[in-house]
């Protein structure tokens, strides 16, 4: 009987391990190259989603590059890219862009995005209104919102960021930017805007949560923090779905690509190290 016993085990054990080879072995024949061009919100979700997929699938070769959400989903019609990463449904119609057709639009992540200022600002929250007036130019001095004075350097994303199209309908309610002057700078790339508003005195910006540091301050809009409890609980507004555009139904290791970071293992553990929130939190 124990004879019988061990032999069932080492049966059960060969099977187990046979299944996961051949399982390993499914994965690893994937083959094929994927192209991503456009969102740098997106870009660090991206980067290590492949980072995770080539382990799985080595024959499969995965290049990404951002230059904004409007590139992704012109990278597509052109045909350059397999993939186009922006931060709105570009399938649609939004203020400033008109839809790509033949495109079709797949939920990856859920963008908290956050006003931020320089570490030496000593404002902790802003209102709607005040941030339509220092956005737009009307409010140049700290000390007029509650803070320290000093002339605020304003720092806006470049036309085509989708951070921009985000930051703009839902912290300033649609409110238009400032767009030149001496205490004016325009940046091209989220890691940019990380940049300038580390290193400049007085600076405000915007971003997604992914890249602020200890070196600038995310600072509250209306009394409400931007944190994924009170993104999810509804309290907090500035947010946007992130989406990955293709030409039509993807297939192969694109279609792979993207169910792999749609997966549950990637949303929950991945990327919300990342500071993302899983497509799933929003009901």
């Amino acid at each position: 009987m124990k004879l019988f016993k061990s032999l069932s085990v080492a049966a059960m054990a060969i099977a187990l391990i046979t299944s996961s080879v051949s399982v390993v072995g499914a994965a690893s024949s994937l083959k094929g190259k994927i192209v991503i061009n456009g969102s740098s919100a997106l870009l660090p979700l991206t980067l290590q989603a492949a980072n995770e997929f080539k382990k799985l699938n080595p024959k499969v070769k995965i290049s990404a590059s951002a230059a904004g959400s409007i590139t992704g989903p012109q990278s597509v019609r052109k045909g350059i890219a397999d993939i186009g990463a922006v931060d709105w449904d570009a399938s649609q119609d939004v203020p400033g862009f008109k839809k790509f057709d033949g495109q079709v639009a797949h939920k990856v992540a859920v963008i908290p995005f956050a006003a931020v200022v320089n570490k030496n600002v000593k404002v902790d929250n802003l209102t709607t209104k005040q941030l339509q007036d220092i956005f737009s130019g009307k409010v140049t001095n700290w000390k007029d919102v509650g803070g320290s004075d000093g002339d605020i350097i304003v720092v806006n994303r470049a036309f085509g960021s989708g951070t921009r199209v985000n930051f703009q309908m839902k912290a300033l309610a649609g409110s238009e930017f400032l767009s030149k002057g001496s205490n004016y700078k325009e940046v091209k790339s989220s890691g940019d805007m990380k940049t300038a508003v580390e290193t400049t005195p007085n600076a405000i910006g915007y971003m997604d949560l992914v890249y602020v540091t200890s070196n600038m301050k995310a600072v509250k809009i209306n009394d409400v923090a931007p944190s994924e409890a009170n993104l999810v609980n509804g309290t907090y507004k500035v947010w946007g779905f992130g989406y990955y555009m293709t030409k039509g139904q993807p297939d192969g290791a694109t279609k792979a690509f993207i169910e792999y970071i749609q997966s549950s293992k990637f949303q929950n553990g991945s990327l919300k190290k990342l500071k993302f929130i899983p497509i799933s939190a929003i009901k």
